[in-house]
């Protein structure tokens, strides 16, 4: 069953400075506490890999399908990816300086063992990715 999730956040930096750090996909372990690696693999595709319970790990392909310049990023993972997950991130302009990000992404846990250790990894998946929005604010914001 998939699991839809619709979080914002407002991050004190200007919608350039936010955009340009989200779409460099490999910051992301910096700000993900479960994302260990995120390496390019061609223009619009990447590689992530992702740590869960019991040192289990987790890889999957993913495809941007939308990079409209300081307004959105779009993505969803590649159709022989173990992990299905798609989604988009805005990001809207504030005053002072402060920018809005939305971000809705849905994902359908896999069957079998690794359902079972992606469920414990999600076990809560709003609070997961609040807890990511606040470190990716902390990260943009010390810059």
């Amino acid at each position: 069953m998939p699991n839809d999730i619709t979080k914002t956040i407002i991050v004190k930096r200007s919608v350039p400075e936010v955009y340009h750090l989200w779409a460099n996909f490999t910051n992301f372990p910096q700000f993900m506490e479960n994302i260990k690696e995120v390496r390019l693999t061609g223009p619009k595709t990447s590689h992530w890999v992702m740590e869960g319970p019991a040192g289990t790990k987790f890889e999957w392909d993913a495809e941007t399908t939308r990079m409209e310049e300081n307004q959105r990023i779009a993505w969803n993972s590649k159709r022989d990816s173990r992990i299905i997950t798609s989604g988009q991130v805005t990001f809207k302009s504030l005053s002072h300086n402060e920018t809005e990000i939305a971000l809705t992404m849905r994902y359908e846990p896999p069957a079998g063992k690794l359902g079972d250790a992606v469920a414990k990894l999600f076990a809560h998946p709003e609070a997961r990715v609040e807890e990511d929005l606040r470190h990716f604010k902390e990260f943009a914001e010390e810059r």
